[in-house]
């Protein structure tokens, strides 16, 4: 799985623990090794991570090797991106895209 800097790696193990009891809105990158398009993601994710910090929190999910998280959202492609409130998806975005686009898609859920 290509890592993002100061992005942390989540599971179907601790997905429910991470992400659906975070206190805070999630951002959750469903990845995988063989995805063009989420090389292209990570600099942007980590960036966001870094200056988002105390308002959202960045984490990825490899989906090669995490199927149940993968099947319980219908995620299909790669990179999916869904944010997560209160334990609950409150959007969802396929595919790589720029910082500055990706930080004003975020914006209604911050």
């Amino acid at each position: 799985m290509i890592h993002a800097e100061g992005v942390d790696v989540v599971t179907d193990a601790d997905f429910d623990t991470e992400v659906l009891a975070a206190g805070l809105p999630v951002l959750v990158e469903f990845t995988a090794d063989w995805c063009g398009p989420c090389r292209q993601l990570a600099p942007v994710l980590s960036a966001v991570a870094a200056e988002e910090a105390g308002r959202l929190k960045v984490v990825q999910l490899d989906a090669d090797s995490n199927p149940d998280v993968m099947v319980r959202y219908g995620v299909l492609s790669m990179p999916t991106l869904m944010v997560f409130r209160d334990g609950e998806p409150v959007k969802s975005m396929v595919g790589a895209r720029p910082k500055r686009r990706l930080l004003q898609e975020l914006a209604d859920v911050l």
